[in-house]
């Protein structure tokens, strides 16, 4: 997945992103875009809002990323970037 400078929509900043799926899975979110009427960017901004709310609530992936969030700041010691 490749991102590109952010750009404004709705005054809310936004990131580009490149996104490749398999040929099966791009038609599948094509035919409900088209079922829902919605735009296929739509869609999968709405999937991935599901996504990060559900692992948000659970419990055992918010611990590992708590302890990625401890070992970038031991990084960023380890540097001296941060005290």
């Amino acid at each position: 997945m490749a991102l590109r400078d952010s750009n404004q929509e709705g005054g809310v900043g936004m990131k580009v992103l490149t996104l490749r799926l398999p040929d099966s899975m791009a038609r599948q979110l094509g035919a409900i875009a088209r079922a829902e009427g919605l735009p296929v960017s739509e869609v999968l901004r709405e999937g991935i809002e599901n996504n990060i709310a559900a692992r948000c609530s659970d419990e055992d992936f918010r611990e590992r990323l708590r302890k990625v969030h401890q070992e970038d700041r031991d990084v960023l010691k380890d540097l001296g970037i941060e005290g």
